[in-house]
């Protein structure tokens, strides 16, 4: 079984500690079904796009939007079938309950991620050549991945590593994951979507679902070149993955704790929930209503011909005085002055 190299530093003991900090309040945060939604659609949104884009995919967050909308786009249709393969790849590992990963399923995924890309023949194929991996930002070689022959039997080891090591943090073991995957290199083309999506799927494995809320690729595709730096830093320290795990939970820490911000800003507090006792069914224009009290801090009855041009006023009051009935909101002031604070 493969054995990583790496040291636990005070820096990665905070960065864990961010994280779990940010795991408790994002998993126990009593959302409304909608901004669960919400976070899951734009988490997948970031993923498909950061993720193509770090790999030179030229296409706009907007156009990928529109693609998962099923409209077409003017783009270069590799472009395209990266962004529809790579969204395929995040269903996959997000809705599939894997118990244990074999090669097979390193395969699948590669499929999955090169499909109508690359000729069968090299689709879920061990290549069997060799080749150089260049940073994408300055075409240098970053390093050079294993001997084709090697690649069979190196894979084999990082795929029980995956499955028998269990005392590693969750978080590392993701890290070490990714880079090793990275570092062997099996497939033609496609390892580095491939590597990010198997790191994931470590974290859900591992009870780190986290409400599928986040997105790795959105840090590393902001800062590419540090991202690139922190891969080849292995290399250069002689196999040893401190530097790398380092960058990789820095990247975990800072994404968890901007959705945790986000959430803390729009939660409905806990009390309210336990008062109402569960899941509440609320209309889109509810969820829209609440969404605009949380940001403004309150609505008033002339902000309903802004807020819903195409609605009557008195559908709109409707709307409101089910949801002072729900004790989700409250009415302050009277005629003119009333206001509807959240309870």
């Amino acid at each position: 079984m493969y054995i990583p190299i790496f040291s636990i530093t005070n820096k990665i003991l905070k960065n864990i500690g961010a994280i779990e900090a940010a795991r408790e309040v994002i998993e126990n945060a009593p959302l409304l079904p909608y901004w669960e939604r919400r976070f899951q659609d734009e988490a997948i949104l970031r993923t498909a796009h950061y993720g193509t884009h770090i790999e030179g995919n030229e296409l706009s967050m907007s156009q990928v939007k529109r693609i998962f909308d099923g409209e077409k786009v003017v783009a270069h249709e590799r472009d395209v079938q990266e962004v529809i393969n790579y969204r395929k790849v995040i269903d996959f590992i997000g809705e599939t309950k894997i118990k244990e990963v074999d090669e097979d399923l390193l395969k699948q995924l590669h499929k999955l991620t090169v499909s109508k890309i690359l000729d069968d023949k090299d689709s879920g194929i061990y290549r069997e050549r060799e080749v150089v991996i260049r940073n994408s930002i300055t075409d240098e070689v970053a390093f050079r991945p294993p001997k084709a022959v090697e690649v069979p039997w190196q894979t084999t080891e990082l795929v029980c590593f995956i499955n028998q090591e269990k005392e590693i943090h969750p978080v590392l073991k993701a890290g070490i994951v990714h880079y090793e995957f990275v570092r062997i290199h099996p497939f033609l083309d496609g390892n580095g979507r491939v590597g990010r999506a198997i790191s994931v799927l470590v974290l859900l494995r591992e009870g780190y679902d986290i409400r599928h809320f986040f997105s790795l690729e959105e840090y590393f595709d902001r800062d590419p070149e540090h991202y690139y730096n922190a891969l080849q830093s292995v290399s250069k320290e002689k196999g040893n993955l401190t530097e790398w795990l380092t960058y990789f939970t820095q990247c975990l820490a800072v994404e968890l704790s901007k959705i945790k911000e986000k959430i803390e800003n729009i939660s409905i507090d806990l009390k309210l929930k336990e008062k109402l006792g569960g899941p509440v069914m609320l209309s889109e224009r509810q969820l829209k209503i609440i969404e605009y009290i949380q940001k403004i801090g309150y609505m008033e009855n002339k902000t309903f011909a802004s807020l819903f041009p195409m609605v009557s006023e008195d559908t709109v009051l409707r709307e409101v005085q089910d949801l002072v009935k729900k004790g989700i909101i409250k009415k302050q002031g009277v005629t003119k002055g009333v206001k509807y604070l959240m309870v």
